[in-house]
């Protein structure tokens, strides 16, 4: 199944039906007054959120769509049938965009909300609208109006309480296996993970969250290498970030060089989203022995200088995943209350993810440009002397063509 998360379509509701002109005629009676009805109002376009849904694929091969005219008004006041409104079911988490104007129209973050993108044209006034005691043959009717044309960008962003980065093969489908039901392909080689995975982690009862596993990331994936640039975005609606690291990688590469690598591509990505929580996690314990764990846990802590919790895991084997699970619970449980006694800092989040919302679009639309100057054969005066910028993408229309297999 091919996992699409941006598309472009024109959506063009219905126009309102035209008013009639008509005057009543009846046996043995004569000077009948006008009895035009009204037209019909056009159906109108919404966007609907479906939970069923987890792709935009729908809309990659069809993107026209129109809502049904308004019918004409009739005879003896007969008003015209109304066009029938026109639904579009798009995923939990679709940003709607004007694509003239790259004006946010709505967010569709519940399933069941509805979201008015274009609206049905006003119906056209039949004659007998017109008449008045000194206008008793009124001859003049009104045409409905067109219904509202636009071009839209829809974004989805996967809605996840807690967001996995990390390097190929830091073991963050193994971790996600390890902690919901969800199972996402393990191999022992990089970009096993094609798409974003969801899990539900249970710690209790009436007690859970929801975690997210990003395609890895490797170095200049904010630039567009590898898959990052495509999914870096859905990490901007995460409470949470965990960092994974492999403690013991087969390539015998340093962690905290590795580290400092995702690190790096999250602040060159969006400033914002690198001032969101994040915690260290340190996986694939399982592969040393306990001096050289905590060997390795001191010298990355101190050459990341990093302040912020840190955990010490080995997914594939679950030991430690229970209490990191337990410790994400608590931190969102925390972070709800805190959100619900203190307005500023439930202001100073919204103002966050706002920035992070912000810094992502732009620099998917910086990327989109440069994109657009290699196709023109063209170069931005930033990237003069840069060779290899425009490597990283393909001659499609829509970017790279990537297709999915769901085992």
């Amino acid at each position: 199944m091919k996992f699409v998360d941006e598309v472009s379509i024109h959506v063009k509701a219905g126009d309102g039906g035209n008013g009639m002109m008509s005057f009543r005629r009846e046996k043995f009676i004569e000077k009948g007054g006008p009895n035009g009805g009204d037209g019909g109002d056009g159906g109108s376009i919404y966007m609907e959120a479906n939970e069923n849904l987890n792709t935009l694929v729908d809309y990659r091969y069809t993107r026209r769509f129109s809502a049904p005219n308004g019918e004409k008004g009739g005879s003896t006041d007969c008003t015209g049938a109304k066009g029938e409104d026109l639904i579009l079911p798009v995923p939990v988490g679709t940003t709607v965009i004007d694509a003239a104007t790259q004006e946010v129209i709505g967010d569709l973050v519940k399933p069941g909300q509805r979201l008015l993108v274009a609206h049905g044209g006003w119906h056209g006034l039949g004659n007998a609208r017109f008449k008045s005691s000194t206008n008793r043959a009124p001859r003049q009717t009104t045409p409905g109006k067109p219904g509202e044309a636009r071009d839209l960008i829809l974004e989805l962003k996967v809605l996840a309480d807690v967001g996995l980065l990390g390097l190929p093969n830091a073991g963050k489908s193994t971790f996600i296996r390890a902690v919901s039901a969800a199972k996402p392909k393990v191999a022992d080689y990089p970009f096993t993970t094609l798409v974003p995975n969801l899990g539900v982690v249970s710690v209790g009862r009436y007690k859970s969250f929801v975690v997210a596993d990003i395609p890895g990331l490797i170095e200049g994936a904010s630039e567009g290498a590898g898959l990052g640039i495509r999914f870096l975005k859905h990490l901007a609606r995460t409470r949470l970030l965990l960092h994974l690291v492999d403690m013991a990688p087969l390539d015998q590469s340093d962690p905290a060089v590795a580290a400092e690598t995702i690190i790096h591509e999250l602040s060159k990505f969006s400033p914002a989203l690198a001032d969101r929580d994040r915690w260290l996690v340190l996986n694939k314990a399982d592969q040393l022995l306990d001096d050289e764990r905590e060997e390795r846990l001191q010298d990355v802590i101190k050459r990341l200088n990093w302040t912020g919790p840190v955990f010490v895991i080995s997914a594939l084997e679950r030991e430690g995943t229970e209490a990191l699970s337990q410790e994400i619970m608590r931190y969102l449980d925390e972070r709800t209350l805190r959100m619900a006694e203190e307005p500023e800092y439930a202001e100073a989040l919204a103002e966050l993810d706002q920035r992070i919302e912000d810094e992502a679009r732009a620099r998917l639309q910086a990327l989109d440009d440069r994109r657009a100057l290699r196709r023109a054969g063209l170069r931005s005066v930033d990237d003069v002397g840069d060779d290899d910028w425009d490597d990283d993408f393909e001659d499609d229309e829509d970017g790279p063509e990537i297709i999915y297999v769901r085992d």
